[in-house]
């Protein structure tokens, strides 16, 4: 994947040198970098927020209950991971905050 992600680049590049775009390029270039650092700003206050209110609900037991409610459906997707495996807990957590539509607060814990 590496090497096609190099070779899309590559090309494009080249192109953009042999058709008199190579400052276009540039400026995308760089313009792509600053949106970049701007999301990964914005992601980790976000994220930190939700691994917070992960924390709180693990520690009150909302979590464990998540997933003893969601045990069945979980055994039936996962039937490798035994019933008292922390990922339970995770899977559950993602999967609830998948159903309500919080797509950010899913993924601390997806990861």
């Amino acid at each position: 994947m590496n090497y096609l992600w190099g070779c899309m680049i590559l090309v494009g590049v080249i192109f953009a040198a042999f058709n008199g775009t190579l400052p276009e390029v540039t400026e995308a270039a760089v313009d792509s970098a600053k949106e970049a650092v701007k999301l990964c700003i914005t992601m980790m206050g976000v994220m930190s927020f939700w691994v917070g209110i992960m924390r709180i609900a693990e520690r009150a037991g909302i979590m464990d209950g998540a997933a003893k409610k969601l045990m069945p459906f979980l055994k039936f997707l996962f039937p490798g991971i035994p019933k008292e495996h922390p990922a339970n807990r995770y899977i559950a957590a993602n999967m609830i905050a998948n159903v309500f539509g919080l797509g950010w607060a899913a993924t601390p814990a997806g990861l």
